[in-house]
């Protein structure tokens, strides 16, 4: 098979069918190597983007169009865990904000399901998820439409990134910028794109907040990858203000 041939071969169980082809070729860039066999290669890379795109981990997610945003919130992984500190952590993120701001969730998932948690904080929030898993997408401004919520989604990788910034600059100031557990995702890809994509977007935008997992999510075991490397990376490059951990989760809080 030639490339794309195998790559269409890669996306045709539905879990990947809607992934953005950059990073379908990203992935399959990785294995495209005569060592291994056609097949091998289709399976290599589908092992690769179920664990980049860890959302895959709740298929059911995929059908659950008619549930509501608490069901949602807490049968995903990423923010089932989250679900019973969404008020505290926002309330800490958002605040000494104006009363009226835009939120961009880059690699969203399924966080736009938290919204009401922005109304709890006094904040209103016109809000711009960034998610590469289009049945996600889907699934987001369904519910922004049926519940009249000023939200949307949009399908695009986070390594396209003229159209990202674009995406950016169309909400209205000011803007934060969430980038919640993406950061090793992005980093199994192409290492070293966060500082490239923080050194093109940290200008766009009021305030950043990355999370990063301080626990694995099945067993709750804790583990002690610490970054070093980003946050002395933010530290050199902007303002620290705030590092706070919430159950398993440990929020960097920034700005230019």
């Amino acid at each position: 098979m030639n490339k794309d041939e195998i790559i269409k071969k890669i996306t045709q169980k539905r879990e990947f069918s809607l992934l953005p082809p950059k990073d379908i070729e990203m992935a399959f860039a990785q294995f495209d190597k005569e060592k291994y066999s056609d097949e091998e290669k289709v399976k290599l890379t589908r092992d690769f983007l179920r664990k980049a795109f860890s959302g895959f981990s709740g298929k059911k997610m995929l059908l659950f169009k008619e549930k509501s945003a608490e069901e949602v919130l807490n049968k995903h992984l990423s923010t089932r865990e989250r679900y019973p500190h969404y008020k505290e952590i926002y309330e800490r993120l958002l605040k000494n904000l104006p009363a009226k701001i835009s939120i961009v969730d880059m690699g969203a998932g399924t966080n736009g399901f938290s919204y009401s948690f922005f109304n709890d904080t006094g904040k209103e929030v016109d809000y711009l998820g960034i998610e590469a898993i289009g049945q996600f997408v889907d699934l987001g401004n369904a519910y922004f439409d049926n519940n009249k919520i000023n939200g949307k989604m949009v399908h695009l990788s986070l390594f396209e990134l003229e159209k990202v910034k674009q995406e950016i600059r169309s909400m209205p100031k000011p803007r934060i910028i969430f980038l919640f557990k993406v950061i090793d995702s992005l980093e199994k890809f192409e290492r070293d794109y966060t500082k490239k994509l923080l050194n093109e977007i940290v200008p766009l935008a009021d305030r950043i907040v990355i999370s990063l997992a301080t626990e694995s999510w099945v067993r709750r075991k804790k583990f002690y990858a610490n970054r070093k490397w980003l946050t002395d990376f933010i530290k050199e490059n902007w303002n620290f203000s705030d590092d706070f951990e919430v159950h398993g989760e440990r929020y960097l809080v920034f700005s230019k």
